[in-house]
């Protein structure tokens, strides 16, 4: 076990291998919720794929209880490190279901069977090639900017592994909105739910969920805001909720 890795709580009988380079935050709980909430009753039945998945927190998510877990999801990375410490979490507390795949997401041919995915996941670089300030090493450029892949390559990657009328979700900054949705409408994944998260009702959104459909017909639903709280310094009862450890999740 490396000595710079450590272990965060998810449950009382999970935790997370977690690192400087890799760990998590908030955008990845918002959309490990959103996505399991978007598949409903069916969730136990779904064949899952998570794009990205770093430490492996959005499927992790879905299974620290196990009342309601896909049937299989696959856990994608390209960096080494990252499949290293999902491998040391599911050493540690064993989980069938979850499949770590160290690999480019955009050569899975082979890994991973094409269409047979109910829902694909994926919290991607938010700074467009090209953008910002470059972020000093290697883990966090590659999580940041879009250096290995784009948000092309992801709708992309996504629409051939989801079954038809499979279920895309990720999230993304609000000024990046146009281009998930050209991206999505370009590869058949029909833009379906969107959701924008607030600090609070007065502020501006930092960040959307988006839901997509493959072979959607065209509709979409803006929900209400995501509010991180409702007064100043105190969570809202849905943010409470999101990050309880308990099994009402």
């Amino acid at each position: 076990m490396n000595q710079e890795w450590n272990w965060e709580p998810l449950s009382p009988s999970l935790s997370i291998c977690v690192s400087r380079q890799h760990k998590f935050g908030t955008d990845a709980v918002l959309l490990s919720d959103f996505a399991q909430r978007c598949c409903g009753l069916s969730f136990p039945q779904t064949i899952a794929c998570d794009l990205g998945t770093g430490c492996g927190i959005i499927p992790l998510l879905w299974y620290r209880h196990s009342a309601n877990h896909p049937l299989k999801t696959w856990c994608v990375d390209i960096q080494p490190q990252a499949i290293a410490q999902l491998n040391a979490t599911l050493a540690r507390f064993p989980i069938p279901g979850i499949q770590p795949v160290e690999a480019d997401l955009k050569e899975l041919e082979g890994r991973i069977p094409l269409h047979s995915c109910h829902l694909v996941t994926c919290n991607p670089p938010y700074k467009k090639q090209g953008a910002g300030i470059l972020s000093e090493g290697e883990p966090a450029q590659t999580a940041r900017h879009e250096i290995h892949c784009t948000i092309e390559d992801i709708a992309e990657t996504a629409r051939s592994l989801l079954r038809e009328g499979g279920r895309f979700c990720l999230c993304q900054r609000p000024e990046r909105l146009a281009d998930v949705l050209e991206a999505m409408r370009k590869n058949r994944i029909e833009p379906k739910r969107l959701r924008f998260v607030q600090k609070n009702g007065s502020s501006p959104p930092w960040l959307f969920l988006a839901e997509g459909r493959l072979g959607g017909r065209p509709f979409l639903q803006i929900e209400a805001p995501l509010l991180m709280e409702d007064e100043p310094g105190k969570p809202s009862r849905e943010i409470e909720r999101i990050y309880t450890q308990s099994k009402a999740l």
